[in-house]
C-alpha cells in the first residue's frame, strides 16, 4: 500500500465546527502504515551503516545487525 493510498483511506471525525478532532483507520491500513514506517526505518540505519563501509569501525557482523533491526522494531499489535 502506497502513501497515498494511505492517506485517502483515512477517515476524520470531526466537531460541530467542522473542524477535525480525530482520524480513523481500517485495522489493514494501519498495520500498512506501521510496514512502511518500519521499512524506512531500516532503510535509515542501513544507511547510515553504509556511510562507514570503509572504515573497520563502521564492520558489523550481519546476525548482529539483525538483532539490532529487531530491537529498533515497533512493538508488535496484538
Amino acid at each position: 500500500m502506497t502513501v497515498t493510498e494511505i492517506l485517502q483511506s483515512v477517515q476524520f471525525v470531526v466537531d460541530q465546527d467542522g473542524k477535525p478532532t480525530a482520524a480513523i483507520l481500517d485495522m489493514s491500513v494501519w498495520e500498512a502504515f506501521l510496514s512502511l514506517l518500519e521499512n524506512i526505518e531500516d532503510v535509515g540505519l542501513i544507511r547510515d551503516r553504509m556511510k562507514n563501509w570503509h572504515s573497520k569501525e563502521g564492520w558489523t557482523r550481519w546476525e548482529d545487525f539483525e538483532a539490532e533491526l529487531e530491537a529498533d522494531a515497533l512493538p508488535a499489535m496484538d
